[in-house]
Parts: C-alpha cells; structure tokens; sequence
C-alpha cells in the first residue's frame, strides 16, 4: 500500500518538477528503479553492509550526475549502485538528476 501511496504521490508531481533547469528532463527521470530505497524516510539497506539509505530529493542535480557516473565507471564501489548506474545512459542519469534535484 505504502508503494502505492508514494507512486501515486510521484506521478502527481511530475508535472511541476518537468520544468526544472538542466541537461535532463525531470518528467522522464527514471524514479521507479530508485523510489524503493531512496524514497523511504530512514530506510536501512542491508547487502554489502547495513547502512543507512541517504534520501535524494532536493540533492544538486550536478552532484547527483556525478555521483551515478562515478558508480558507472566504478569510482564509487557499491555494488548494487553500480549495477543501477551501469544500465543508465547518459540522458537516463540527466533525467534521474533533473528529478531528484527538483523533487521536495
């Protein structure tokens, strides 16, 4: 249900976070992929370690960019986050930026 809840929320927002200012395009952000950890206040994640998910919402989209590029190239050693940004393309990783940038 709660999945439900925070889809339905997402795709009333859309509209508004489309116009935010970048490379990419906010309304054709990817969110699904990231929504189930990154979108959920003071989740844990557990694999390769238990750690604490960091919420995205309102991050620079620059630094956002940057930090799924770095996971691509493997700069940034997290597996599952590696795995994710390895089938994005350069427009997916704008767009997710554009979103999460603009997102409250």
């Amino acid at each position: 249900m709660f999945k439900k809840l925070v889809l339905i929320g997402l795709a009333s927002v859309l509209p508004a976070v489309a116009t935010a200012q970048g490379s990419g395009d906010a309304a054709r952000g990817k969110v699904s992929m990231c929504i189930g950890c990154h979108g959920i206040p003071e989740y844990k994640a557990s694999f390769p370690s238990v750690y604490r998910v960091p919420m995205i919402a309102g991050q620079n989209p620059k630094y956002l960019e940057n930090a799924l590029l770095a996971y691509r190239k493997g700069e940034r050693s997290h597996p599952t986050m590696r795995g994710i940004a390895g089938s994005l393309s350069d427009k997916d990783i704008a767009d997710l930026a554009a979103y999460y940038g603009a997102a409250k």
